[in-house]
């Protein structure tokens, strides 16, 4: 039986990043790695699903070059060579991550944990045991409990990563982050994409503003968006194609395409771990941890999507470090309440914070400022005049508590007003503070100073 000091089950980025900072400390650390290097965020989700983003909006530019000064442009999309780019960065990551980790000395043994008991698992017949253990096992795709959902020819998240195709028509099941990625990704590349959400609004996350935008704006590039839809099956016709049937507004209705995508979510990998043995408390929705990631047995803890606190790979990352903070003692000043989220789709959408229904639903006395893009010198000259950033203080006591934007660059954009919220900047320390010009983070500004 192998002694560690810390055993970390999973190798996503909360996974080997949190072992890097253990090992770092001067720990002896076990990393299990039940798939590939990176988890679902390297291999299946965050990178290669932005390397198409990348590869959609050069072909989007493509299309209609003729407004920067570029004319009789004829191109092919080779979905091969898409392919073959992503899976090259893919694993030029996974090749830095396997490095980094030898270079820090972290013993990794590939396979599946499974409880012994409190303070052992198993793995690949071998023991290997601990004083503290952190579960970072990730998440799987989900999909819905309607006749035809649990096809082959129904893709995950994962599948439609897998074709070496760009489908006909594409329907998307879900108007989520995911969803919305894929179809804004395969419409770029020409399929005939609809997206049937369940929900009143796409995106629904983000503040409603930035979701009826973001539907208008997929809209004009030719995503047909159905919203406030319910699927009730899924079935093939007699030529093959794949039809899905959904009520809407009373009626039933149905969308016919060559391929389908199931985007609804994600739920928490807690199965096979043996959570029993170790007397940790589980459901399907998770596990249940405190503010210091520690499951109800207090020297085990569960980071990133398996707690489902926050299903966001950066999250992951921060929750390891909290846990790894609370077993060495160590206070710190995360502050899991100003997390900035992305969904790259085209146009970008970023955010932070409050949304205004939440704000007041919470009961707080809000001050609302908007800026648009189409006034921003930057977005003109490069041609991205389809945005809005919409922003959020608190009355009282005049803090910027909330950011909502969708244009160019809006992840990055929202990275900086998670800066002034977690700052406390208050509206004249914004407008005090000098942006660059011409610069697209001047609809900020311009939002900050829009309030009366």
């Amino acid at each position: 039986m192998a002694q560690f000091d810390i055993i970390v089950i999973g190798a996503g980025p909360g996974g080997y990043e949190t072992a890097l900072l253990a090992a770092e400390r001067g720990k002896k650390v076990l990393l299990v790695n039940g798939g590939r290097l990176g988890g679902t965020c390297l291999n299946a989700g965050c990178i290669p699903t932005k390397c198409m983003v990348r590869d959609a909006a050069i072909v989007s530019l493509m299309k209609d070059p003729e407004e920067f000064g570029v004319a009789n442009v004829s191109f092919d999309v080779d979905f091969s060579r898409v392919v073959e780019r992503r899976n090259k960065v893919v694993s030029t990551l996974r090749e830095g991550i396997d490095a980094l980790l030898k270079r820090a000395k972290v013993t990794v043994v590939e396979g599946f944990a499974s409880f012994v008991d409190a303070s052992s698992i198993r793995v690949n017949e071998e023991v290997y045991t601990a004083s503290d253990i952190i579960i970072a096992t990730g998440s799987e795709s989900k999909s819905i409990p309607v006749p035809g959902a649990d096809e082959k020819w129904v893709l995950d998240s994962t599948d439609i990563l897998a074709i070496d195709y760009i489908p006909n028509s594409l329907t998307i099941v879900g108007g989520g982050v995911i969803g919305l990625e894929f179809a804004s990704v395969f419409n770029a590349f020409g399929s005939d994409v609809t997206v049937v959400e369940f929900l009143k609004n796409i995106a629904p996350t983000f503040d409603s503003d930035i979701s009826k935008r973001l539907k208008q704006s997929l809209s004009k590039r030719g995503v047909k968006v159905l919203t406030g839809a319910a699927v009730k099956r899924i079935e093939k016709n007699e030529e093959g194609q794949i039809v899905t049937w959904f009520d809407l507004k009373g009626k039933e209705d149905s969308v016919i395409s060559s391929d389908i995508l199931m985007a609804v979510g994600r739920r928490p990998n807690v199965d096979g771990l043996n959570l029993e043995a170790a007397g940790v408390e589980f459901s399907p929705r998770g596990i249940p941890v405190d503010d210091m990631m520690r499951t109800n047995v207090p020297h085990i803890y569960a980071i990133g999507d398996v707690n489902a606190r926050m299903m966001l790979a950066h999250v992951a990352s921060y929750q390891g470090k909290r846990a790894l903070n609370a077993i060495d003692g160590v206070s710190d000043d995360i502050r899991f309440d100003v997390i900035p989220a992305a969904l790259f789709t085209d146009p970008e959408c970023g955010m932070v914070g409050l949304t205004e229904d939440a704000a007041k639903e919470k009961g707080i006395n809000i001050k609302v400022g908007k800026s648009f893009y189409r006034a921003n010198g930057k977005a003109l000259a490069g041609g991205e005049s389809d945005g809005i950033c919409k922003l959020i203080f608190e009355a009282e006591s005049d803090r910027l508590v909330g950011a909502h934007i969708m244009g160019a660059e809006a992840a990055i954009l929202a990275q900086q007003c998670a800066d002034f919220i977690t700052l406390g900047a208050t509206r004249q320390a914004i407008s005090d503070t000098i942006f660059g010009h011409p610069t697209l983070s001047e609809v900020v500004l311009a939002a900050v100073n829009s309030v009366h």
